[in-house]
């Protein structure tokens, strides 16, 4: 069956909410899609940051498979192994000590709010309770997290949202002080804003939030969903200012395409007990197995010394492009995180890209992102600067 065809059918019975690019992606090899008609494309996206170790990792799909033939689900009423081994690579891997499996990001954000919310009530009694975010974030659709994404684009349509929210400017610690009261209990920011457009935070701006946190007593909420497992070259992107936060949320690479995140809590910030939370999903044995399974091949495929090196690489090849382009206004990011921002709206660049073969995704603020499975080599970097280069020269 043709291209065509298929999104025929699924027009007539899918939501509209993705104005989606026409193509069917039908398999994937290494850091390539394929589409129902077998054209090859590289993939510069990797699934909105999704998958860090590439399409059809053997040992990774071997260890899924496995586990389907053992249990998938049993319910958080029980035990089970593989979320007890992954928990464990998660403390690990985050300095932190809880661990609650979510089934995405979204859900992640929704239980840092809520942990917030209790650790203040259990404090002083009051619900009157007030959460600084960021202007420019973007931390979920779910009711919670678009209240506190500081874009008023993705929340017009569905005020009311949830209450004492207040945002502050990012990598502004001025504006932070500025909204701190004695109702403020937590502090929620990401490390690498990336819908937002790819912004660094400045190790100082982390420093000093932390500071604040501890002085008031508050919580420190870092959304690490995007940047984090490896992506900014380090296995979380606030390891640059040497911060860590009380609540972490993780998503994204943490399960290479299946559907998991977390939120994880220093013990200061474990207040939630039966019945506060809960997810029927989450934490599954499935999607446990294989989050267990990133963090080891996370090791043995030296995946952040890969990132470095890479990320060093196609930072020299983008501004290579930046030089040679009036076009590009700005490039920034991290690792194999990074962003360049047009004077306009590059849209027509992302697909005059795509019609050769290369995938890139756009972001906010005129920028097209740069965020490929974790594993590319330098070939992957100059095949997608060619297709860049040809792109630009087209529309310009």
């Amino acid at each position: 069956m043709k291209s065509k065809e298929y999104i025929d059918r699924g027009e007539q019975v899918l939501l509209h909410t993705y104005n989606r690019t026409p193509i069917v992606f039908d398999h994937g090899e290494g850091v390539y899609l394929y589409d129902v008609e077998g054209k090859k494309y590289l993939d510069f996206a990797a699934g909105i940051a999704v998958f860090g170790l590439g399409y059809h990792n053997e040992k990774f799909d071997n260890a899924v498979k496995a586990q389907v033939d053992k249990l998938v689900h049993t319910s958080n009423l029980y035990y089970n192994v593989p979320a007890i081994e992954a928990a464990e690579k998660l403390v690990k891997a985050t300095g932190l000590n809880r661990v609650f499996f979510t089934n995405s990001g979204t859900e992640a954000i929704e239980g840092a709010i809520k942990t917030a919310r209790k650790y203040a009530i259990k404090k002083d009694g009051k619900t009157d309770h007030e959460i600084i975010a960021m202007n420019h974030s973007f931390h979920g659709r779910s009711m919670g997290a678009l209240s506190v994404t500081g874009n008023p684009h993705y929340q017009e349509d569905f005020r009311p949202l949830i209450g004492g929210i207040k945002f502050a400017d990012y990598n502004d610690l001025d504006s932070v002080k500025a909204l701190i009261n004695e109702k403020t209990c937590a502090i929620i920011l990401e490390p690498i804003q990336g819908e937002g457009g790819i912004y660094p935070a400045d190790p100082k701006f982390l420093k000093g939030v932390r500071a604040l946190c501890d002085e008031h007593d508050m919580l420190l909420i870092f959304d690490e969903i995007q940047c984090g497992m490896g992506r900014s070259g380090k296995m979380f992107a606030s390891e640059y200012a040497g911060v860590k936060p009380d609540v972490m949320t993780v998503a994204k690479a943490l399960g290479n395409g299946l559907p998991i995140g977390a939120f994880v809590t220093n013990e200061k910030a474990a207040v939630l007990v039966p019945g506060d939370h809960g997810s029927t999903y989450g934490g599954n044995p499935l999607v446990c197995a294989a989050a267990s399974k990133v963090f080891d091949l996370f090791e043995e495929e030296h995946i952040l010394e890969n990132v470095n090196e890479m990320g060093t690489y196609l930072w020299e090849r983008l501004e290579e492009v930046k030089a040679n382009y009036s076009m590009v206004k700005d490039h920034r990011g991290k690792g194999l995180i990074q962003g360049l921002e047009f004077t306009e709206n590059p849209a027509a660049i992302a697909k005059a890209v795509i019609s050769r073969g290369v995938i890139l995704i756009t972001a906010e603020n005129n920028v097209i992102r740069f965020v490929p499975p974790l594993v590319i080599k330098k070939e992957h970097v100059d095949e997608m600067i060619k297709a860049l280069e040809e792109s630009l020269d087209e529309v310009k």
